[in-house]
């Protein structure tokens, strides 16, 4: 939070956003590319590995939180990684308070989590397109599908 606080005084422009990303797919890097051209910094809030499940089910996340935040970390449009445990991010952007606030269009403006909080500290809410045709769950879906794949026990 020290960091983010530091780029801020430095005049930098931090775009913050968050989600699960279980199964990085093209959706995501478009997405994550969108987000990090409306400033100069881009921090993703990761979810943890609980809160997946509380979310999704106990089946997922697929990839550990580790993990996930070691691939987002390898992305060009991502700068800072972090993880969150709570049931939302709102803490998280209560502390940091980015100049943008960005999420998926499929939340609706008032669902989005740290609304408040950032506009009230002068920054912006943008509500991102999402690149169509790619789901998590879908993906997983089209998996369970591959015949004799839910029988092949675990993958490595």
């Amino acid at each position: 939070m020290d960091r983010v606080h530091e780029l801020k005084r430095q005049g930098k422009r931090v775009v913050f956003t968050n989600g699960c990303f279980d199964l990085i797919h093209p959706g995501h890097t478009r997405y994550l590319a969108a987000a990090r051209a409306l400033g100069d910094v881009l921090v993703v809030a990761v979810n943890s590995d609980r809160t997946v499940r509380l979310l999704k089910g106990d089946s997922r996340p697929v990839i550990p939180e580790g993990e996930r935040m070691e691939l987002l970390a390898a992305l060009r449009a991502v700068d800072y990684v972090t993880v969150f445990d709570d049931p939302t991010p709102r803490e998280v952007i209560a502390r940091m308070l980015p100049q943008v606030l960005v999420k998926g269009a499929d939340w609706g403006p008032n669902a989005i989590v740290g609304r408040e909080e950032v506009e009230g500290a002068g920054g912006e809410v943008v509500s991102m397109p999402l690149a169509q045709g790619f789901s998590t769950s879908a993906i997983i879906d089209k998996i369970r599908a591959i015949p004799g794949a839910s029988s092949q026990g675990s993958t490595k």
